[in-house]
């Protein structure tokens, strides 16, 4: 059984990851409505991606001999002015799931529960990734500005991302129905 204050963050930290799904399920329909199916690709990717961080932690938690809760998931937003806009949101997003991670990591080590802060590490590491891309698509939206061509190249460019191994295809359109 698990600490009741580690777990109660663990079963927060589904909501959040949820959350996170939902959001970028939001910017995906916002790209997919502004013609950027690039950035909408991109987007049902990484909502796969934190589908699957969810999953980690409920995985965790009925590993341990615990329960899990699930909770009410809010709306996210659904309009932005611009792909940086949008693309600014997703990195503000991921350095607020980072402290949540970082805090559960501390909540762990005090309630000296050497499992979970051991399967912490492996959300500490890719929370570096998932800010680092987000930061490097931001930085080149706000380079490029309004500049069509650029924007349309940026939008080819993001389009071009695939799954990784194990995380599930939000993008339904892209699978063979035949298959």
């Amino acid at each position: 059984m698990m600490n009741e204050k580690v777990l109660n963050g663990f079963n927060d930290q589904i909501n959040a990851e949820l959350y996170s799904e939902y959001l970028y399920l939001s910017m995906a329909a916002y790209f997919e409505s502004a013609g950027f199916r690039g950035m909408a690709n991109w987007m049902r990717i990484q909502a796969g991606e934190e589908h699957m961080h969810a999953m980690k932690f409920f995985s965790f938690i009925l590993d341990r001999s615990s329960r899990v809760k699930l909770a009410a998931i809010d709306a996210p937003k659904v309009d932005w002015k611009n792909p940086l806009e949008a693309f600014s949101e997703a990195y503000q997003h991921e350095l607020k799931i980072s402290g949540l991670i970082n805090n559960l990591a501390s909540i762990a080590v005090q309630e000296k529960d050497h499992a979970a802060h051991n399967f912490l590490q492996w959300f500490v590491t890719e929370q570096v990734e998932e800010e680092s891309n987000a930061l490097t698509i931001v930085d080149e939206l706000k380079l490029v500005g309004d500049n069509g061509l650029a924007l349309y190249t940026i939008d080819k460019e993001l389009g071009a991302r695939v799954p990784s191994p194990g995380v599930p295809n939000a993008d339904a359109k892209l699978a063979d129905p035949a298959a």
